[in-house]
């Protein structure tokens, strides 16, 4: 009667195996998750950065008086790496009806490019500038 009290009471080695392996899988994948997070934040904060670059380019050639340059190459340094930002601008023609051409506006693109561990990214937008003149 007695050795039987006792072994119904104590855990058996291949029980507390189990249960340590159970809870090493949810510890890892607890820092797997982690692991994502982190990498999900750091993206998002160097898209962030990359699209505020291109915003703010944005603004200088809205608020720079006279055309826009034609082509125009700048590399901005970041926490991230090198964004090379390049300006292109063309005029726009764009047309009323079939023979009026309204002059000066032209179409910009700005292009962000940059790598995120050796692969290339890109970022673009376009906008239009008038000008009169």
């Amino acid at each position: 009667m007695w050795r039987n009290k006792n072994a119904r009471a104590a855990f058996a080695l291949y029980e507390v195996l189990i249960g340590v392996a159970i809870f090493t899988a949810g510890i890892l994948s607890l820092g797997w998750s982690i692991q994502n997070c982190l990498n999900a934040s750091a993206l998002g904060a160097e898209d962030d950065r990359v699209r505020q670059i291109l915003s703010d380019r944005m603004a200088e050639v809205q608020a720079t008086p006279g055309f826009p340059d034609t082509k125009k190459e700048t590399k901005v340094a970041t926490g991230y790496g090198e964004v090379v930002v390049v300006q292109r601008s063309v005029p726009a023609n764009l047309k009323v009806d079939a023979n009026t051409e309204i002059s000066g506006i032209n179409l910009v693109t700005l292009s962000a490019e940059w790598k995120r561990n050796g692969v290339p990214q890109s970022r673009k937008i376009q906008f239009y500038v008038y000008r009169s003149g």
